[in-house]
């Protein structure tokens, strides 16, 4: 008889984010991939698996699992937290291959969910860049740099940042 904690669905999962956190990346993502294929469905085991792809620079075969992980709605959906990881690593990940276009829809998607997550602005800074709106790029690191930035220098001329963060061209 097998022990439901030790060996089902929880249990395994613990154990192969456990295995990612002592730095032993490869026997994770193994026991991910197993996981994956067993509960195909499940958004969670989906991230997960993302993840343990991305760090060993696996991005190509990540995609499909964060895909998967946010495709998931209702009762099965990702937790907000692991949502905003979902959709910073998806898009990071699709920057990382070159694929602009999806980066940049994935990272405003992702920055609209969560518009006080200045990770998600500054992906998708870099993700515009890429596909050549420097402006718009531009525009939304100033605002970070304009409301998060404790330098008392950039403080001091936050509202002059954020003005010429909504117009670039403007000199006066």
């Amino acid at each position: 008889m097998t022990d439901d904690v030790t060996d089902g669905r929880d249990g395994l999962l613990a154990e192969a984010i456990r295995l990612r956190e002592q730095g032993r990346q490869e026997e994770a993502r193994a026991r991910l991939v197993e996981l994956a294929t067993r509960y195909p469905d499940d958004a969670e085991v989906a991230y997960q698996t993302a993840w343990a792809h991305d760090v060993l620079g696996l991005e190509a075969e990540a995609v499909p699992f964060y895909e998967r992980a946010l495709a998931t709605t209702g009762a099965g959906a990702l937790s907000t937290e692991d949502r905003r990881g979902a959709l910073l690593g998806l898009g990071s990940t699709y920057r990382v291959l070159g694929r602009y276009g999806q980066a940049v829809d994935t990272l405003r998607r992702g920055a609209e969910e969560f518009p006080d997550d200045g990770a998600l602005r500054t992906f998708l800074a870099m993700a515009l860049f890429n596909t050549g709106e420097h402006h718009e790029s531009t525009r939304l690191l100033l605002n970070l740099v304009a409301a998060t930035s404790d330098d008392a220098h950039v403080r001091r001329y936050r509202r002059a940042i954020e003005s010429y963060a909504r117009d670039l061209h403007e000199t006066v």
